[in-house]
């Protein structure tokens, strides 16, 4: 599908020199205006041209923050009070960047559930979502950063806190932690460190998207059926002006609900005690990271438990050092995806079985995320079963949640793609867009279009 004979011709002299010499209009023209895209994706495809966007928008609001930030802990408190009162336009810029970051975590989440469920990991898309999931966790520790430099006090605590979970991994991690730190607890160093990784992941963010488009470009656009392209003309149509205009839609639609946060509900998605300036001796009540954390932050939670030998004292793995391992171990059971999903159908669409759990699995992960934001109490899955005690139990609901979390891509995965009988799958991506009566499960009999 990535293939073929450009169609580019220079329409004039100075086109014509440049390209032979430098050709990036041809480039821009083959890979944005007649690169061939499926013709039956639909709104679900677009959340990529948006991500793109949001990237764009964050990295220029970033750097004109940048130039008037102060990054020290005597400073960085006011200088953020400074931008926002003093600095024209300052509001806005940066009300736009923070809330830019949640409606970025909500654009991706979109992105990446849209590619689970129509299989877009599958082969030959492998290393395209490992890169995609590669952005992700570079988003993760951006966005991390960045809630640090506001300096008050849940950015205060919650660098203390996080960062404290690097010296339960073994011999390397405390020097990790200490590396992060620039010392032995959070302080000035730190917050420089922050700030200048801040600064500088955005750029390697792009440059990994720039490969995260080069390999869809090599592979081809999945689309809703899973079915490959077989016939360029009768299946594809060119990139622009089909797409982009789909693309644009969903742009303005994005734009005005991220228009309503910055203009009506400026620090709805902020945490009131970060309006305070941090303070060592002030821990606050309930510490929680952003919300887009707050899954994996119920994850880390859940492993209250340590791991040893059994019948003897001997602890292999302690609570925090498997609660480390559990959070990281979320994310980067992502990157084997492809390997673990064994179905041959790629769409969710003509899979009944697995649209169900992929169901299950998305309302799991939106209670993991309540759960993370609740307070760290209960005694535990065993002790709730010894006590009967199941209100208020987050920790025992957070591990329930969590081995579910784990189950769905080591177990109930694989299981599908053995004993699943999928819906039959229309032969083309023609018979599924032409026939009206092609639906999941339903042969189509339309032949494509002349």
């Amino acid at each position: 599908m990535s293939g073929g004979h450009s169609e580019y011709v220079p329409s004039s002299g100075m086109g014509k020199w440049l390209d032979s010499r430098l050709p990036l209009p041809r480039m821009v023209y083959d890979s944005f205006i007649a690169y061939p895209v499926p013709r039956n994706l639909n709104g679900w495809y677009t959340f990529g041209a948006i991500l793109m966007v949001m990237l764009i928008v964050m990295i220029l609001t970033g750097v004109t923050l940048a130039m008037n930030y102060a990054a020290s802990t005597q400073l960085a408190f006011d200088s953020v009070e400074h931008i926002e009162r003093n600095v024209n336009y300052g509001w806005l810029i940066r009300s736009v960047h923070s809330n830019g970051a949640s409606m970025f975590f909500i654009a991706v989440y979109i992105h990446m559930f849209r590619g689970m469920y129509y299989g877009s990991y599958k082969e030959p898309r492998e290393v395209l979502w490992i890169l995609g999931v590669l952005i992700f966790l570079l988003m993760m520790a951006t966005a991390f950063m960045g809630y640090v430099l506001p300096w008050g006090q849940m950015s205060f605590w919650g660098a203390t806190v996080i960062t404290g979970f690097f010296s339960a991994i073994p011999l390397v991690g405390p020097g990790i932690q200490e590396w992060l730190l620039g010392g032995f607890a959070v302080d000035n160093a730190t917050l420089n460190r922050f700030f200048s990784l801040h600064y500088l992941l955005p750029f390697m963010i792009l440059g990994v998207v720039i490969l995260h488009v080069w390999a869809l470009h090599v592979t081809g656009q999945t689309n809703p059926t899973g079915v490959e392209v077989k016939n360029m003309k009768k299946e594809t149509v060119p990139f622009t002006p089909f797409a982009t205009i789909k693309d644009a839609l969903a742009i303005v639609i994005f734009m005005i609900v991220f228009a309503w946060f910055i203009f009506y509900l400026p620090d709805f998605l902020g945490h009131p005690d970060n309006y305070i300036k941090a303070d060592a001796l002030k821990t606050p009540a309930h510490i929680v990271p952003e919300w887009y954390f707050l899954p994996f932050y119920a994850i880390l939670r859940a492993v209250t438990f340590n791991i040893g030998i059994p019948f003897t004292d001997i602890v292999l793995i302690d609570s925090k050092l498997g609660g480390v391992i559990a959070m990281f171990g979320s994310i980067a059971i992502l990157f084997v995806l492809p390997w673990l999903d064994t179905s041959k159908v790629r769409s969710g669409n003509y899979r009944p079985m697995f649209k169900f759990f992929f169901w299950v699995f998305a309302v799991v992960c939106v209670i993991l995320g309540w759960l993370g934001s609740r307070p760290a109490e209960g005694s535990g899955f065993s002790g709730m079963l010894l006590e009967g005690d199941f209100s208020h139990n987050y920790v025992a609901f957070s591990q329930i949640f969590t081995a579910y979390y784990f189950a769905h891509f080591i177990v109930i995965l694989p299981f599908l793609g053995w004993y699943e009988k999928p819906s039959k799958v229309p032969p083309s991506i023609a018979d599924a867009v032409l026939d009206d009566n092609a639906k999941p499960g339903r042969a189509s009999s339309a032949q494509p279009a002349e």
